[in-house]
């Protein structure tokens, strides 16, 4: 079946976004493999480049979007549209240096990192990974929805995982909440022991996305308290110490985990 679309114009495409996302989420349940008894994710980017069609079709189908369409979708369309966007074209990034590449830092270069390069063709404009995630997806008044942060990905290790399945409008929620305590759950990047909290540094660099409607940090993960392995009115009180752990930048492909499988 997808075969059949991939080699179809990309205006039917165009035409569809879940259309398109369907042609992503083939590529995610091709190419995505559970590791770590699930708590994370590693990606076949082999596959992926043997895939490069396919995934060069699904990029152009985005890119055929116009703002005019986008701007007249509700928001859990243009979310899911977004994070669709900025995972795949990762996913792309990643690929033009493949396999010759242990991080996504590798892609930068002293003056340029892999986040501001312009590769992008998204809503009529080039734009980088960092305009997508924080021109768009994090734009103050907007979405506001700071479970996006275990939704995007980064390509590395240290990252939430990437999701075997694209984000779709109809269940948009229930997927980033599910991302969310997947990710809280991994005690390689969150944990408790006694009065401190282990944290990923994605809470240190994105702090305020987490306050912006629970107060603070604690009081938003007080909901997760039993993916932490806390006390959720210790939580609420903010009672615990917080440190951050080290960022694993390693790319966060198949073969690089050290899986407990």
């Amino acid at each position: 079946m997808f075969k059949l679309l991939i080699v179809s114009s990309v205006l039917v495409f165009a035409s569809s976004a879940q259309a398109m996302h369907e042609q992503w989420d083939w590529l995610l349940h091709k190419h995505i493999k559970e590791v770590n008894n699930g708590a994370s994710t590693a990606v076949d980017y082999r596959g992926f480049a043997n895939d490069k069609i396919e995934l060069d079709s699904y990029l152009a189908g985005l890119s055929a979007v116009t703002d005019a369409d986008y701007q007249t979708w509700n928001q859990d369309k243009q979310l899911a549209f977004l994070i669709n966007s900025y995972n795949a074209y990762t996913v792309s990034l990643i690929l033009t240096e493949y396999p010759n590449i242990k991080s996504i830092k590798d892609v930068g270069s002293v003056f340029s990192s892999p986040w501001s390069k312009r590769f992008v063709t998204l809503l009529g404009e080039k734009r980088s990974l960092d305009d997508i995630e924080h021109g768009l997806i994090r734009e103050p008044g907007v979405f506001d929805e700071p479970r996006i942060h275990f939704a995007v990905n980064c390509a590395s290790i240290g990252c939430p995982a990437l999701r075997a399945e694209a984000y779709n409008e109809k269940v948009l929620s229930a997927q980033l909440e599910e991302q969310t305590r997947a990710f809280l759950s991994d005690s390689s990047r969150n944990y408790s022991d006694g009065d401190r909290l282990h944290l990923s540094s994605l809470f240190k660099w994105y702090g305020d996305d987490f306050t912006n409607k629970s107060g603070s940090l604690q009081e938003f993960l007080a909901k997760y308290a039993q993916e932490l392995g806390a006390n959720a009115d210790e939580l609420k009180s903010q009672r615990y110490k917080v440190s951050f752990l080290d960022y694993d930048w390693r790319l966060n492909g198949i073969g690089y985990f050290k899986t407990n499988e």
